[in-house]
C-alpha cells in the first residue's frame, strides 16, 4: 500500500524533540535507487518529497527524514549504522502501522518493550535497519534509585497491539512521526562516548550490555552506539554502502551556536553554515538549525 494521505491534526510534540538538540535527516548511500525509493515510500510509508536519478528524500508533512544517494560502494567497515529510529506520534499510529505491515506481509526482525517506548524492528532491502516505535510519556518513564533512566528489552504483544489498529486503508505514517535516534555500529563504546559526550556535549543516559545511551534534554537516547558486531573496527570509508551522514537538529540559535563551537573546536569543519564532524568511524554529523 502507498502512502496517499495524512492526517490534518496537529499531534504534541514528539518526546524526541523536546530537547536542545534531536536528530533530523539520516541519508544513506544506497545501490539501487528505485527500489530503495519505493521500500521507504510503500513499506515504510514515507513520503516522496523530492527525486531525481541521484537522490531522493522522503519523509512527512514536507520534513525529510530520510535522503538516499545512488553510487554506493561496497562496505568494508563494520561500522556505520545499526538503524535508523523513526517516532510515530501515538501507539494507535505504532498500531496502524503494524496492521499495514501484517497486511503487506512485511517482515519483521524484532518487537521489545523497552519501558520507555515500544518497538518494531527491520531491515530495508540493501540491509539497512529500522526501528518504528512510539515513545511513552516522560511521566511514564521508570526510573532507577539514583535518578536514572530505567530500560529494558520485553516481550511486547503484538496480537495486542494490532487489537487497536484502526480499519481501513494505510494511509502512511501520520503527521508529526519525526526521527526518533539513530543506533550505530562504533568499535569502541569508551571512544564512542569520548566523541558524543565529552567532545558534543550529549549526556550519557544508559549502559547496556556493550551499548552507550546519549541524549540531549532528558530524553532516553539521541544517540546510540554498540560494538555487538562491530568491535574494533576501522573507520568507514567515503561513499560505503548504508549510513553516509546524519543531522543534529538544533533548538535555537544558542544551541547552534554552543554545538557549533564544539564541533569546530574539535577539527570539524564547516560550509554553507551546516558544521560538519566525524566520529572515530568515520560516521558523520551535521549540525542545522
Amino acid at each position: 500500500m502507498s502512502a496517499t494521505a495524512e492526517k490534518t491534526t496537529t499531534p504534541a510534540r514528539l518526546e524526541a524533540h523536546d530537547a536542545p538538540y534531536h536528530i533530523g535527516a539520516v541519508t544513506l548511500r544506497v545501490r539501487d535507487l528505485a527500489k530503495l525509493v519505493a521500500y521507504y515510500r510503500d513499506a515504510i510509508g514515507l513520503r516522496l518529497i523530492r527525486e531525481d536519478k541521484d537522490s531522493a528524500e522522503l519523509g512527512i508533512g514536507g520534513q525529510v527524514l530520510t535522503r538516499l544517494l545512488a553510487g554506493a560502494k561496497e562496505q568494508t567497515s563494520a561500522a556505520g549504522l545499526f538503524h535508523i529510529a523513526i517516532l510515530l506520534p501515538s501507539r494507535r499510529d505504532l498500531a496502524n502501522w503494524l496492521g499495514h505491515a501484517a497486511e503487506a506481509r512485511i517482515p519483521l526482525e524484532g518487537a521489545s518493550d523497552h519501558l520507555v517506548s515500544e518497538a518494531l524492528y527491520l531491515s530495508d532491502p540493501e540491509g539497512n535497519g529500522i526501528e518504528i516505535y512510539r515513545d511513552r510519556k516522560r511521566a511514564e518513564w521508570p526510573r532507577k534509585p539514583d535518578g536514572a533512566i530505567a530500560m529494558a528489552t520485553e516481550r511486547l504483544d503484538l496480537d495486542k497491539l494490532l487489537g487497536e489498529a484502526e480499519s481501513g486503508a494505510y494511509a502512511g505514517m501520520p503527521e508529526g512521526t519525526g526521527m526518533g535516534h539513530i543506533h550505530l555500529r562504533v568499535g569502541d563504546t569508551a571512544a564512542a562516548e569520548a566523541f558524543y559526550q565529552g567532545l558534543l556535549g550529549f549526556d550519557l543516559m544508559v549502559h547496556y550490555p556493550g551499548a552507550s545511551f546519549l541524549a540531549s534534554g532528558g530524553y532516553h537516547h539521541h544517540i546510540a552506539g554498540n560494538i555487538w558486531g562491530s568491535r574494533a573496527a576501522r573507520p568507514r570509508q567515503p561513499g560505503e554502502a548504508g549510513l553516509d551522514r546524519f543531522e543534529v537538529v538544533a533548538r535555537d540559535e544558542a544551541d547552534f551556536a554552543a554545538m557549533r563551537q564544539r564541533i569546530l573546536a574539535a577539527g570539524g569543519t564547516e560550509s554553507d553554515a551546516a558544521p560538519t564532524i566525524a566520529d572515530p568511524w568515520g560516521n558523520r554529523v551535521v549540525l542545522v538549525r
